[in-house]
């Protein structure tokens, strides 16, 4: 292949067979062909100079309006900024006055109250249409009062809501061994590093002056938090809500000494972690707590901690050509750049291609070669991981390492041994990692204790890292592709997979929308570790995907099946979970079966012009249900990774 001067290939990639070259007409292989060349080129036009791809990520307005109440805590607050993220928020309002935590989904109580106080700080009156309208509907849902514990902890700040209403969670927890329950390691990593800091703000307990009352929010304003009976006491919600009580007397009577003592601990935490661009964890929760509890503790605006981590947070800001401002949750640019390298090498761009090489170089860089919190309980275990963000050396995890190296090994780089080296360690690092079920979590090791998630103040999402379908598959799949399929740890992770496979032939997906994502992510890493086409895993999961493709040819499911079992692969179909499906076809040898060639010709008909697909749909996940995301260069990835192996007639990466 020849590339042109701009980096694109401007050629269908080499080896497609032709349809007549196949023996027999494929209608949807001339389309496919077409399809690929001109999503290739796209991509290649879309890296950076640096070597690295990074597409936006959206998540929903909770991310912008707590970033303005977090400049209004501090005093920092500006027009400009507050405007444009209000023109933000107010574009995001659905019709019935609410927000919602994904395209098309239903209104969400918190996030439609922290959407309606970000425009209160903008200016808009309550009584204007749009805002009486969410107001009428957040009382309907039972107000404040029903909100999860962040957004009664954002609205107590300024004293719209009381801390006595509040969860609580002392600082003190800093002091546990990781061996005891509830120490906070026993939280997964995005848990772990927004609890440190709120236990600081839930001990000090600060009230801005409130700028306006929120009366309309209250069901009553006479009784703001109505009474609640508690579960009995038999019950683990019983237990845990008696728990509570006594920490809040624990509060009154705490020792002072201790207590400042734990603070400044959990300060030294939360300062140690601090990321090279001043960050927390390269995402945007932790972040904005952790300036709130060293602020609260004496860091001053102008303390290079502090100054670093609000300079960060103003590089989660993507401003749009209308002037809005949105707020990514977090970055992606590792992930991003190993699908990318992935799926151009798989599209048929020559391993040598100068961009792959230059995405190589930057990924070698980011490897992390020091220890982090997952050598709390790998504490012998050498470092050589990859991290998501650009930023974020105290989190690496098993899923963007696995996929490095997969997207390594696609490339001819021109040290061999360095590039040999970088993937020894990753494997290595990986292999460590596995928990003791033979599966693999997220960032932690055997991270699966009960009680975070039973915490009355935890009701924010998933606040622990189990072992995950998606995760092990492309950990099993990437070492398979390094020849280690028949070792123990393959061997381990493949027979947990096979146990965790559904009734009906799928997969859950913890990190992608949802068993579309868990199946497309397992099949592929089961056949490249020997299963064959023929075994009865791989084909009830064929029937599966078979007998969930919609009507049009793709393939779609809406988050509301992590809550609704009716939602189970029912959706509008998207390219990217299109493309999940016709890797795990491809990769169970499915490459002539009628339900691909639908498929590939669904994703070459709703194709633009550009190479691009339209994708509003969120397909990624943060927390099953509570928190959603849609990466926008998931629509150009997948879609191109199948296409590439279906033209080029391959099951999977190494075939």
């Amino acid at each position: 292949m020849t590339a042109t001067t701009d980096g694109s290939t401007g050629a269908v990639p080499p080896h497609a067979p032709s349809a007549k070259e196949s023996g027999e007409a494929r209608p949807a292989l001339d389309a496919a062909q077409r399809a690929t060349a001109l999503a290739t080129d796209f991509l290649l036009s879309r890296q950076d100079a640096q070597g690295w791809w990074k597409g936006d990520l959206d998540t929903n307005v909770t991310m912008d309006a707590e970033d303005l109440l977090l400049r209004q805590f501090l005093g920092i607050r500006d027009e400009r900024t507050t405007q444009a993220a209000a023109l933000f928020i107010r574009g995001e309002q659905r019709d019935d006055g609410t927000w919602a935590t994904f395209h098309r989904g239903p209104g969400e109580l918190s996030t439609t109250i922290e959407g309606y106080v970000a425009l209160r700080l903008a200016g808009d009156a309550p009584d204007d249409p749009h805002m009486a309208k969410a107001a009428e509907w957040i009382r309907a849902k039972g107000g404040i009062a029903r909100s999860r514990v962040f957004t009664r902890i954002w609205l107590a700040l300024f004293g719209w809501w009381k801390w006595d209403d509040l969860p609580e969670l002392p600082p003190e927890l800093i002091y546990f061994p990781k061996w005891f329950p509830l120490n906070i390691y026993d939280f997964g990593c995005w848990a772990r590093q927004t609890i440190v800091p709120l236990t600081v703000v839930s001990a000090k307990r600060p009230v801005r002056p409130a700028p306006f009352p929120l009366d309309e929010l209250h069901t009553d304003p006479a009784v703001p938090n109505p009474p609640q009976p508690l579960a009995p006491v038999a019950s683990w919600d019983g237990v845990f809500q008696r728990l509570d009580r006594a920490l809040h007397t624990y509060h009154k009577v705490a020792v002072p000494g201790l207590r400042k003592a734990a603070m400044r601990s959990a300060a030294r935490w939360i300062v140690e972690r601090q990321e090279n661009d001043g960050c927390w964890g390269g995402i945007q929760p932790p972040a904005v707590y952790s300036v709130i509890a060293l602020h609260l503790l004496g860091y001053d605006l102008d303390h290079p901690v502090l100054r670093a981590g609000l300079e960060s947070l103003d590089r989660f800001a993507i401003w749009r050509e209308d002037g809005a401002r949105m707020i990514e949750a977090c970055q992606s640019p590792v992930w991003d750049t190993c699908l990318a390298t992935i799926a151009l090498a798989d599209a048929g761009v020559p391993a040598d291609h100068p961009q792959l090489i230059r995405a190589a170089d930057w990924m070698l860089a980011e490897q992390i070669v020091r220890p982090g919190d997952w050598s709390v309980r790998r504490p012998q275990l050498p470092p050589g991981g990859w991290a998501f963000e650009f930023h974020n050396d105290n989190y690496p995890d098993m899923d963007d390492t696995a996929e490095v190296v997969l997207a390594l090994r696609r490339v001819a780089h021109p040290d061999q041994k360095r590039l040999d080296a970088a993937i020894e360690r990753g494997v290595r690092w990986n292999v460590g990692m596995q928990s003791k079920n033979g599966a693999w979590g997220a960032f932690d090791v055997d991270n699966t204790s009960g009680f975070p998630n039973r915490l009355p103040f935890c009701d924010f999402g998933e606040v622990i890292d189990p072992p995950s379908a998606d995760v092990t598959g492309h950990v099993v799949e990437m070492l398979a592709y390094e020849g280690r399929a028949h070792e123990p740890a393959a061997r381990r992770g493949i027979e947990w997979l096979l146990a965790e496979q559904e009734p009906n032939g799928a997969w859950f997906g913890r990190w992608g929308v949802n068993y579309l994502y868990g199946t497309g992510s397992v099949v592929p890493a089961l056949t490249a570790a020997g299963l064959p086409a023929s075994h009865p895993a791989i084909r009830r999961a064929v029937n599966w995907l078979e007998s969930t493709q919609n009507d049009d040819g793709g393939w779609g499911e809406d988050l509301r099946s992590y809550v609704d079992a009716a939602w189970v692969a029912r959706g509008e179909s998207t390219a990217s979970q299109t493309g999940w499906a016709l890797l795990a076809m491809l990769a169970a040898g499915e490459q002539e079966s009628k339900a691909v060639e639908r498929g590939v010709a669904w994703l070459a008909e709703t194709q633009n012009p550009d190479g691009t697909w339209e994708e509003p749909y969120f397909t990624g996940t943060g927390f099953p249900w509570d928190f959603s995301i849609n990466y926008h260069l998931y629509r150009q990835v997948f879609p191109l990774t199948a296409l590439g192996r279906y033209v080029r007639g391959t099951g999977h990466e190494g075939a």
